[in-house]
């Protein structure tokens, strides 16, 4: 097996030209790793609303799709609702870092930081009373046992905006703080007139009661009005029979106003998680259904929050190139390094495609300039000069000799150090040559 000898002199030289363009690189790489993301935690948590609700069983839809797709961890938190959820996002050591949010409900929040991912769909506010009753509007409401939603959901929040813009309050009316479900259960049993949903209609307890013969949904004969007046919220139609078709529920169209579910979340969640955020949100609410058209959400539309730049870029472009083709970890460390690498990149191509250049000009410079003092004591130059004068000649020559024989250089150089050793001679058997010519003619 074959050795390879290492030349001490050419290593020596080697990190004396190299070593300070390796320093500049590790100082490079050190200011460039200060501009790269941390790594997205693997694990999140989002608010929901309770457990009966549609927050809460979309919620772990989420959960199940990161994890099986991605390896992300969402852990679903059961809340009161919209409101809590605010309060929760804004709390520094909750834990909480997404939530669903109803729409109009920017007001709750007591700071600037947060920001939302877009709309989801639409979540109409459903008012059900008993049957025996014949309210038409919400001002017909008044003297009436009404639920209105439990404290810190975006139910309550709505449905009080509106009972007290029609001069209902507490007052004049017995307004309950139930649950949805209990409300439903309230109102089924006789022991509420009325009670306020806002929720999708594909929750259970909608459904129950809108089927029920001793209950009827009532429509909002001002909707224009009401969205005018509150601009995130929308006017929706409910078409005669779209409940029961054979009995006819409803028994006539019915005009509601929603906002939307928005996804809120606090301004510090990493982008990447964002992205993949989104990426679950279209696989569950692209496909719409009842009053959401196919591909209307998830949609940057009907925002109380200013909206996540990250989610910005999703909606104009989709997942990134990476994503497009690699699982999300992989996507995302290439991502990361990309920033840091990119820069290192364009310090060291040009920087090591000098150093050779450099490094074999410093070894030749260091035979090179010694050339010069040769060629001063040329005996071109002297020509006519005496005898004593080509002697001292001569020892400068010696001197000079002397000086080069302790020079080192890299065994690669080694055969122009040689050449010049060589020069030297050859000068020397001119310079002595001469000496004995103007010695004779002396």
């Amino acid at each position: 097996m074959k050795t390879v000898d290492i030349d001490p002199v050419e290593t020596r030289e080697r990190a004396r030209i190299f070593g300070p363009a390796i320093f500049a690189v590790i100082v490079g790489f050190i200011i460039a790793f200060q501009f790269v993301e941390p790594a997205p935690p693997n694990q999140i948590v989002i608010a929901t609303g309770t457990p009966e609700g549609a927050y809460f069983a979309y919620g772990n839809e989420y959960s199940k799709i990161l994890a099986k797709q991605h390896g992300v961890t969402l852990k679903v938190r059961e809340t009161a609702g919209s409101a809590e959820n605010i309060r929760l996002l804004e709390a520094p050591s909750d834990g909480v870092q997404i939530a669903f949010v109803q729409g109009g409900l920017k007001d709750e929040a007591k700071t600037d930081q947060l920001v939302t991912l877009g709309s989801l769909y639409y979540e109409p506010l459903w008012i059900f009373h008993r049957t025996d009753l014949t309210p038409r509007r919400i001002p017909d409401l008044k003297g009436l046992r009404v639920a209105v939603g439990p404290e810190g959901s975006g139910t309550k929040v709505l449905a009080m905006t509106l009972l007290e813009r029609n001069g209902i309050t507490s007052e004049n009316s017995q307004l309950f703080f139930n649950g949805s479900q209990k409300a439903a259960d309230m109102l089924l049993r006789g022991e509420a007139d009325v009670a306020m949903f806002v929720t999708t209609y594909r929750t259970r307890y909608i459904r129950q009661l809108a089927s029920s013969r001793s209950i009827t949904l009532m429509g909002l004969e001002r909707a224009q009005a009401y969205a005018l007046l509150y601009q995130y919220l929308s006017v929706l139609t409910l078409p005669e029979g779209t409940i029961d078709l054979a009995n006819n529920i409803p028994a006539r169209d019915l005009k509601l106003v929603a906002p939307t579910t928005q996804l809120v979340a606090r301004s510090d969640l990493h982008p990447a998680l964002i992205g993949l955020i989104l990426e679950a949100a279209k696989s569950i609410h692209f496909a719409g259904g009842g009053f959401e058209e196919e591909g209307e959400f998830p949609a940057p539309k009907f925002l109380d929050f200013k909206l996540s730049a990250e989610a910005e870029r999703f909606y104009r472009s989709g997942p990134t190139f990476l994503r497009r083709y690699l699982p999300f970890w992989v996507a995302n460390y290439i991502a990361r390094m990309t920033v840091m690498l990119l820069p290192l990149a364009l310090l060291l191509l040009p920087l090591f495609k000098l150093m050779p250049p450099i490094y074999r000009w410093r070894m030749r410079s260091k035979i090179y300039r010694w050339y010069a003092k040769l060629t001063a004591l040329d005996p071109e130059y002297h020509k006519g000069e005496p005898p004593a004068r080509l002697e001292e000649h001569l020892a400068k020559l010696d001197r000079l000799e002397e000086k080069i024989s302790s020079l080192t250089v890299p065994l690669a150089y080694s055969d122009e150090l040689y050449q010049f050793r060589l020069h030297i001679d050859m000068l020397r058997k001119k310079l002595q040559k001469a000496r004995e010519v103007e010695t004779d003619h002396r």
